[in-house]
């Protein structure tokens, strides 16, 4: 048996091959993995003492040989390929190992000029990968340290590598050329190129859409079925998907989640991550039915369930902060489909253990602690059209206090900006025409999807009442502008003192001019969050 190795990263590759020569398995290298295996004494061939040829043009030129290639792709059991091996004197290769040159670290490094990004373009690598995991049948290929163990495993335990790891191996190849090919085309399709400057230092412009979007994603699993019985489903992530996201996630106990599950509990959790304070997000079909801060998990629960207790029922539940005995107690007395959080205690897992149907998911929290959070948050957002792709760079715009433009003679009291700031960023997550009352760290009314502002007005103030909360005295934020004034006037009737929204309608003074006459307080925060 013949291995060739050639590998950029160095991890583990003087371990594995001693384990290859202990089970007398012949090496073939290259340039510095060769020099680095003879140094530790290993009985290694060069690849250019078979090939009759020295590796050139710094190295570009060394593996593009028949004498490689034939050895790689030759079908064993193939009388005509055999044959023509022996005719030209060219011995089988039963195990490729090949890590590629780093391209993604090298673009992913500040200040990478074109030139270093171009020389860390493998040649020589891929070709034997794609040879190697074509003819899976008789050759193993190894691009992973990872693969290592698994490897020496069975051919220490069978002399061989059995045709269901060769063939992994083999998907696990094309995937890392896929990833690879991909890497290479998003980066040179997004690079500004700008004759004129070329050289060695030359840092080209990067353009935030390429010309070409190459998205990898893995599957997680698949689903029952998806948002309905007659439609299949499966569960994909980024290949380096972000800590803290949902996909990191761990399910402690429940059963398996849903298509619906997914996209509500993602909804829950981006929403819950936004607020610094210990807080609770209660999701419905994809729209937050409450939402609330408090002093600790299991106050911010009962602030979020009293929004809308009607919603709430079979809801998403999240947390920022660990779930204690106390909230835990609270919350299993309702009907819940998932339950997320940083973390459980041991008492508040015990609560749950007679509901086994209840989806308990833990999220680790990012290094850094809360305020780490936006780490996990997605760059892009992609939604599918007939035969394309929208991508838009993902609504992570927050606002601040200095933000606010006050536009009527009333002034905001400090209680009621810093209830405009909560209330905005519960507004963020619903969907349009949104209009959200909030007091005191509380949604009160939250009116969303609809196709005029002015029914969202209603249906919010319709929500509060049946809640049984009064809207006296609460701010409101709508996620766009006020086109008229009928809105505004809906929520004043209902008792807002103090509003929030975009601005830039044509008919803005009319709407100000209606804020006023009502007396109540109008700030502009001078951006949208449309939500479809």
């Amino acid at each position: 048996m013949r291995a060739l190795l050639s590998v950029s990263d160095k991890t583990g590759i003087v371990e594995f091959a001693q384990a290859l020569h202990g089970l007398g398995v012949k090496l073939l290298s290259t340039g510095g993995t060769a020099k680095l295996l003879a140094d530790k004494g290993l009985p290694v061939t060069e690849v250019a003492e078979v090939t009759n040829f020295p590796e050139m043009l710094d190295g570009r030129v060394k593996t593009l040989h028949p004498k490689v290639h034939g050895g790689l792709l030759a079908r064993r059991e193939l009388p005509d390929h055999m044959a023509a091996l022996k005719e030209h004197g060219i011995d089988t290769i039963d195990l490729l190992v090949v890590n590629l040159y780093p391209f993604e670290a090298t673009v992913a490094k500040a200040g990478c000029t074109l030139a270093d990004a171009i020389e860390n373009i493998d040649i020589g690598g891929p070709a034997m990968v794609r040879s190697a995991a074509k003819n899976w049948k008789d050759v193993g290929v190894v691009t992973d340290a990872g693969q290592y163990e698994a490897v020496i495993g069975e051919l220490k335990a069978n002399g061989k590598l059995s045709d269901q790891l060769r063939f992994a191996l083999s998907v696990a190849a094309f995937n890392r050329i896929a990833l690879y090919d991909g890497a290479i085309s998003d980066y040179l399709s997004s690079v500004s190129f700008e004759a004129e400057k070329l050289s060695e230092t030359y840092v080209p412009q990067r353009a935030l859409f390429p010309g070409q979007s190459n998205g990898i994603f893995t599957k997680v699993q698949d689903l029952r079925y998806g948002e309905n019985s007659h439609q299949q489903a499966a569960l994909y992530r980024d290949l380096y998907p972000a800590p803290g996201s949902l996909v990191t996630g761990v399910q402690l106990q429940g059963k398996e989640l849903s298509y619906n599950n997914i996209a509500d509990a993602d909804a829950a959790w981006e929403c819950v991550k936004s607020f610094e304070a210990p807080a609770c997000v209660i999701v419905k079909h994809a729209n937050p039915c409450g939402v609330a801060v408090g002093k600790d998990a299991h106050e911010a629960y009962a602030k979020a369930f009293q929004t809308d207790p009607t919603s709430a029922f079979g809801g998403i539940i999240a947390f920022n902060r660990t779930v204690d005995k106390a909230a835990a107690e609270a919350v299993v007395k309702q009907f819940v489909e998932v339950l997320m959080a940083p973390d459980f205690t041991a008492e508040a897992l015990e609560v749950f253990k007679p509901k086994v149907n209840v989806r308990l998911m833990k999220i680790a929290l990012p290094a850094g602690g809360a305020s780490a959070w936006d780490q996990g948050r997605n760059a892009m957002d992609a939604k599918r059209v007939g035969s394309g792709l929208l991508l838009q760079a993902a609504d992570n715009h927050e606002l601040a206090l200095a933000d606010l433009k006050v536009v009527t003679v009333k002034q905001p009291t400090p209680e009621e900006l810093q209830d405009l700031l909560f209330a905005w960023k519960v507004a963020k997550y619903v969907k349009s025409n949104a209009i959200v009352f909030c007091k005191n760290g509380m949604t009160m009314g939250v009116g969303a999807g609809q196709m005029s502002r002015l029914d969202s007005a209603r249906i919010a103030s319709i929500k509060a009442e049946a809640a049984k909360l009064s809207l006296q005295g609460t701010v409101v934020a709508s996620d766009a502008f006020f086109p008229f004034r009928d809105g505004l006037d809906v929520v004043v009737d209902a008792g807002a003192t103090c509003v929030a929204q975009p601005g830039g309608s044509m008919r803005d003074q009319e709407v100000i001019d209606a804020a006023n006459e009502r007396g109540v307080a109008m700030v502009f925060t001078g951006v949208r969050h449309f939500r479809h």
